[in-house]
Order: C-alpha cells, then sequence, then structure tokens
C-alpha cells in the first residue's frame, strides 16, 4: 500500500500538552523495559564510530524513547557519551526524569526544529519513532539539513506500513491500561485519562496506527537519499533489521 499521511493527535498544535505528555511516557516506558532498540545498538556503535564523536543529539525525543536502556548498553564500549534530549513540543518532565537516571543526559527546554537544528549541536543526530510525522518535504529537509551541516544521522522506526505492524497497533490500548500504574513520574492526571477519562489509551490507538500508515518504506528512504544536494558525499545505509515479532526500519547517513 502507499504511504497515506493522515493526523496524528500528537502532532495538533491544539492537542493539550499534558496528553500528549503521556503519550510519549507510555513509549519511553515501553522502548526501555522491552529493549526495543537492541538490534539497532550496533548501527548506533557505528554511526558514533564513523563521526569521531561521543556525542547524540536526539531530535523529537518525546519522553525520552528507549534511550534509558540504549544509554546503559552504549556505555559499556563508549565511556565518555553524551546524549541531548531534544524536541519540538519538549516533555521536560520526563525530560528531567531521563536525566536522573544517568548523569551523561542533558535536554534542551527551548523547542528545536529537526528540519532546521541549530549548529552549534554537534554530534550524532538520532530520530526514534519521529521521521514519520513529517511529511517527504520535510523529512527530506531534515536529512538536507543533516548533510549541509555535515552531521551524521541516524534514523529508526519501531514500525512499518504492513498489516502485521497494523494489527499489532490495535492491540496498544491493552499495553497502556497495563503499564500506566508503573510510568514513572507518576501522575495523578495519566491515571484519570486513562483509566476514569480513557483519551489516553484511544488516542496511542489512533495514532500508532496512523504510525503505521505514515511510515517510510525502506525504498522511500532510498528515494530520500538520492534526491539530496550533495547526497553523494555521504554513505547511507538504509534497511531492516528484527527485533522480537517486529521489526525496526533504519537509515544511517555519516560522511565520507
Amino acid at each position: 500500500m502507499g504511504r497515506i499521511h493522515l493526523f496524528e493527535f500528537e502532532d495538533q498544535k491544539w492537542f493539550p500538552a499534558f496528553l500528549r505528555n503521556y503519550g510519549t511516557d507510555f513509549l519511553q516506558f515501553l522502548s526501555n523495559k522491552t529493549k526495543l532498540y537492541k538490534p539497532i545498538v550496533p548501527i548506533i556503535k557505528k554511526g558514533l564510530k564513523q563521526s569521531n564523536t561521543n556525542q547524540i543529539i536526539d531530535l523529537g525525543s518525546g519522553g525520552g524513547g528507549g534511550l534509558i536502556w540504549l544509554n546503559s548498553e552504549l556505555k559499556k564500549d563508549i565511556l565518555d557519551l553524551r546524549i541531548m534530549l531534544t524536541d519540538f513540543y519538549p516533555n521536560i518532565p520526563a525530560f528531567e526524569f531521563t536525566k536522573k537516571q544517568a548523569g551523561n543526559f542533558e535536554f534542551i527546554k527551548e523547542s528545536i526544529d529537526a528540519r532546521d537544528v541549530p549548529t552549534e549541536l554537534n554530534g550524532l543526530r538520532t530520530q526514534f519513532l519521529s521521521l514519520h510525522h513529517f511529511k517527504p518535504i520535510d523529512a527530506k529537509q531534515i536529512l538536507q539539513n543533516a548533510v549541509n551541516s555535515d552531521s551524521s544521522i541516524a534514523v529508526f522506526e519501531a514500525q512499518e506500513r504492513s498489516i502485521p505492524s497494523i494489527v499489532a497497533m490495535l492491540f496498544s490500548p491493552l499495553s497502556v491500561l497495563f503499564t500506566t500504574p508503573f510510568i514513572r513520574p507518576f501522575k495523578l492526571g495519566r491515571i484519570i485519562f486513562t483509566y476514569l477519562i480513557p483519551i489516553v489509551p484511544l488516542f496511542v490507538l489512533w495514532d500508532g496506527v496512523v504510525s503505521s500508515f505514515r511510515t517510510y518504506s525502506v525504498k522511500e528512504m532510498n528515494e530520500l537519499v538520492k534526491s539530496l544536494n550533495k547526497t553523494e558525499t555521504y554513505n547511507w545505509e538504509i534497511d531492516k533489521v528484527k527485533s522480537g515479532p517486529g521489526v525496526v526500519l533504519y537509515l544511517l547517513g555519516t560522511r565520507k
């Protein structure tokens, strides 16, 4: 099926920030507890090594994604690793919680646009579960901005545009219901809007299914890369790897 760019609640400016944060908190919790990104640890290490940097600039961090667990794995080999969390809609409480888990995390409170990253933010740019939020013209701009800044970039999507992925998303409300009591930091509002007024499980369901429809395939990411100016100055690796019953699609771009 072709890519369909339906709307996600999380992207809407009018959508209440606290509800958006509850959704990204859920994704952060699930990613870390399930070690969702375990198969892509070697890819991140390769990106850091080829970029000759010890710093990750995470774009569209949401609630921190699976970076808490990833950080513990990466630090086994990269002792001086630094991770900077950024987002267009920063989830400050989640960023503060993430920083408390490990001293090598930092975050930026101001809004950071992945299409126009400040030049002073140097390091391997990463995106977890966020490229699908952007239409092709904007996704291309994200990649072009990295190339123009001589910055390496690694993109990861833990779903794909397929029937199994969409079916898996249909069970996301159950995951929200089962995991909510264990998500930290604890917030009474999260309990209210999950169980008494079930907005969180419903919007997570909608956004999850839409995310699958929006996800760029390996072929489409290759097409984005081919359309970039000076794309030949970069080494591009675009593929997917198994992660439990699902897959993680990835793009790694490093300067030659």
